[in-house]
C-alpha cells in the first residue's frame, strides 16, 4: 500500500482493519508507535480487539520480523477464519542498510507464507518520506500495489528468490582500519573476551554487551562447525554501534534461515536465530565463496 502522511495511512489501513474486525478475524498490526495511536485515536474501544505492536521496537533488526509473524499466526492460524495483518517495516528515519535489509525481509515473506492462503497481509508504504529506491524495492516485493483506495498487480514484481538475487549484493567493505583476526575451534573463548572488551569501552551496557558477546560466539560457532573449521573476525565501530562481521568458507542453503524460533528438536539455526533476536541489525550473505554475517548492536 503506497500512502502519503496521516490521511493516506488510515484511509488505507482502516478499512482493511475494520474488515477483518466484522469478520471476527485475528488483526495484528506492527507499525511505528506514531502509526499505531493514529489508529486507536480512529478505533477507539476496538483497539481492544486488535494486537498492536511496535515495528521500532520488534523490528528494529528487520531478519527480527517472520519470527513474529509466525507467532501470530502459530497462535490463531489453526482455525476456519482468514487472519490478516498490517506491517510496516521500513520508513524515512531508517538507515541505508536497514531499509536494504527491509526489502530483503519482504521478499522472503512472500517465501515464508506462500503455504499460507488464510493469511493477508498489508505493507504500508509512505511516498512522501521514503525515497525512491525504497519504493522501488516495494514494488518488487509486492505483487499487488494498493494505490489512492485502488488495487492494481506491481509490473515490477520479482518472485522471492528472484528479488533477493536482486537485494543481495555485496556488503559496504568494512573500514580500513578495521581489528581482524582469523579464528578456529580453539579460539571461541578469546573471540568471547575481545568482544566483550570492545563492547564495554564504547560504553555498551553489560547486559547489551553480554548480548553481542553470544551472538558473535554462536556465530563463530557456526563458521566452526560449518564453514570449514575456521573464519574471519573484523570489528569496527560505527557511529554508536559496535560491528562484528564473520567470515567462512561455508554456505548456507536455507535463505530462511534463523527467522523462526527453532523447536527443541530442531538442529542448526539456533545461532542466527539468537543474533537475529538481540542485535539491531543483522546482515547475510551467502554464496559459492563463503557466508557473511555482519552484526551490530549499540548501547540501546
Amino acid at each position: 500500500m503506497l500512502y502519503t502522511g496521516r490521511e493516506g495511512f488510515l484511509t488505507g489501513t482502516l478499512p482493511f482493519i475494520r474488515e477483518g474486525l466484522d469478520a471476527g478475524e485475528p488483526v495484528l498490526v506492527a507499525a511505528p508507535g506514531e502509526r499505531l495511536a493514529w489508529i486507536e485515536a480512529e478505533l477507539g474501544p476496538d483497539t481492544a480487539r486488535i494486537l498492536l505492536l511496535d515495528m521500532a521496537r520488534i523490528g528494529r533488526n528487520p531478519a527480527r520480523i517472520i519470527s513474529e509473524w509466525r507467532a501470530f499466526l502459530a497462535q490463531h492460524g489453526d482455525g476456519d477464519l482468514p487472519v490478516r495483518g498490517v506491517g510496516e517495516p521500513a520508513w524515512a528515519e531508517r538507515s541505508d542498510e536497514e531499509l536494504l535489509e527491509c526489502a530483503r525481509h519482504e521478499a522472503l515473506l512472500n517465501l515464508a507464507f506462500r503455504d499460507a492462503p488464510r493469511f493477508r497481509l498489508l505493507c504500508p508504504y509512505d511516498v512522501a518520506s521514503l525515497d525512491r529506491r525504497a519504493v522501488r524495492r516495494a514494488c518488487a516485493t509486492h505483487p499487488i500495489i494498493w494505490e489512492n483506495g485502488a488495487p492494481r498487480e506491481s509490473a515490477s514484481y520479482l518472485d522471492p528468490l528472484g528479488a533477493l538475487a536482486r537485494f543481495d549484493g555485496e556488503l559496504a567493505p568494512p573500514p580500513a582500519d578495521a581489528w581482524r583476526v582469523g579464528f578456529g575451534p580453539h579460539d571461541v573463548g578469546m573471540i568471547r573476551r575481545l568482544i566483550s572488551g570492545g563492547a564495554r569501552g564504547m560504553g555498551i551496557p553489560s547486559e547489551r554487551a553480554n548480548d553481542l558477546v553470544l551472538a558473535v560466539s554462536e556465530i563463530a560457532s557456526n563458521s566452526i562447525l560449518h564453514g570449514g573449521g575456521r573464519g574471519d573476525l573484523l570489528v569496527w565501530r560505527r557511529g554508536p554501534r559496535l560491528v562484528c562481521e564473520i567470515r567462512d568458507r561455508g554456505r548456507i542453503g536455507d535463505p530462511l534461515v534463523g527467522r523462526s524460533r527453532p523447536s527443541p528438536e530442531q538442529l542448526g539455526g539456533r545461532g542466527v536465530w539468537l543474533a537475529n533476536e538481540v542485535c539491531d541489525l543483522v546482515q547475510l550473505r551467502t554464496g559459492a565463496g563463503g557466508t557473511v554475517v555482519r552484526l551490530s548492536l549499540g548501547s540501546r
